[in-house]
């Protein structure tokens, strides 16, 4: 028995290690058996690098339309977002008061008026018409008196007049001669008087004429016209609604041309220059994509919400009319664009410190290989070296791609 149990073992201990063989070449067979990967090329296509990003559409020189009077509005002749023309009628404010005012005004300049020019004219007709005639009287008077007292002058050296009678004539000239001079005094004080008054009446034409034009441009105000032709995207105004001074009626642009304000996140600021390109879309109309440009630049950050951005404003062609003031728009500028640029899809491509690389297949292994990559967007990168055409470039799949790796091509894209 124990001969032969001491014949038994070396067969066994064989058994084991030609198992054990068996198990390592298992290993190293399932370790090499090829991967199936789906694999690409770089290829040669326009690329055209873009920041996206939100923004808000602004209308260029908009014209707010004011109340310029305090009153009610009569009637509104417009909706709210019609295209309208220049000089067209939009609404109308009641204008009773100013019209009353207006008369009174009037009324109170042709008072002036006609007080300056009396003045000017020396004073009331009637009064200077009297002093006048009252001046001729007494003037025939004197010389009358004047020629009855040389007479008894000569009468009484002939002793053919008396001295009384010489007295009483002289006492009626001096008499006459004051009343003369009463009137004459009277005439200058008439002609100081209104001199005083013509020059009173100056400020007050002046201001009633001021205060006419004032009334008739409310007047005219009371009809409200669009300063230009555009669209009318905002009206605040209704009917019988009562207005101060001041208070907007409207807001009217041209929507032909628009700006939108972008919010640019503050690390994407340094890819932006003026002048380029930029595409608008809006939510409410998805099928309709407005460009335009970079036209100007932040000159600050600001917050917005959790973001830091820089606001670029950006001219955009509007024909339709389709894009309104304060609307939320998207949008994405075009940062670069290289023609004939070999690129290769951002999936292949792999990020290791600060550089990047991708798996060729190579005699069906994975070879990693280091590339330098330009311009990218979203779905391609630019390869500046590294790659060619003809390099079969491994995708990611199930399995982990690794140096050396075996594989299959399964795919190619």
């Amino acid at each position: 028995m124990v001969a032969n149990a001491g014949k038994t073992i070396p067969f066994v201990l064989i058994a084991l290690g030609l198992l054990g063989l068996l198990f390592v070449l298992a290993v190293r067979g399932g370790r090499d058996r090829p991967i199936a990967v789906i694999t690409t090329h770089a290829v040669r296509q326009s690329l055209n690098s873009w920041n996206t990003t939100n923004g808000k559409v602004e209308p260029i020189e908009p014209r707010i339309i004011q109340a310029q009077l305090t009153t009610f509005i009569e009637t509104v002749a417009v909706k709210e977002g019609q295209t309208v023309n220049r000089g067209q009628i939009l609404m109308t404010l009641d204008a009773k008061d100013v019209r009353s005012e207006l008369a009174h005004m009037r009324q109170e300049l042709a008072a002036a008026e006609d007080e300056r020019r009396i003045a000017l004219g020396g004073g009331a007709p009637d009064e200077i018409a009297q002093l006048n005639s009252d001046l001729a009287k007494t003037n025939s008077e004197i010389e009358r008196l004047r020629r009855e007292r040389d007479s008894l002058e000569r009468l009484y050296a002939k002793q053919a007049a008396t001295r009384r009678e010489i007295d009483e004539t002289k006492t009626a000239l001096e008499k006459a001669e004051a009343d003369k001079r009463l009137i004459e005094e009277k005439k200058a004080a008439i002609t100081q008087r209104t001199k005083l008054q013509a020059e009173r009446a100056v400020p007050r034409i002046d201001m009633a004429r001021n205060s006419i034009r004032s009334l008739e441009e409310k007047l005219n105000s009371a009809q409200v016209a669009a300063p230009i032709s555009g669209t009318l995207y905002s009206l605040p105004a209704r009917a019988g609604t009562y207005v101060r001074t001041g208070d907007v009626l409207g807001e009217l642009a041209d929507l032909k041309r628009i700006r939108v304000r972008l919010f640019v996140d503050e690390p994407e600021l340094g890819s932006l220059k003026e002048g380029q390109s930029v595409e608008v879309t809006w939510e409410a109309l998805p099928d309709r994509t407005w460009t335009g440009q970079v036209e100007q630049l932040p000159k600050t950050i600001v917050a917005r919400g959790s973001r830091s951005v820089g606001e670029v404003l950006c001219s955009v062609t509007n024909e339709q009319a389709g894009l309104l003031p304060n609307t939320n728009v998207n949008a994405r500028i075009r940062t670069g664009e290289r023609e004939n640029s070999l690129t290769i899809s951002r999936a292949a491509v792999r990020t290791e410190g600060g550089g990047h690389y991708v798996f060729v297949v190579d005699q069906g292994r994975l070879q990693k290989r280091e590339v330098k990559v330009g311009l990218s967007n979203a779905t391609d990168y630019e390869i500046l070296s590294g790659i060619t055409e003809r390099d079969v470039i491994a995708l990611p799949g199930a399995s982990e791609l690794q140096q050396g790796m075996a594989v299959a091509i399964a795919e190619q894209k």
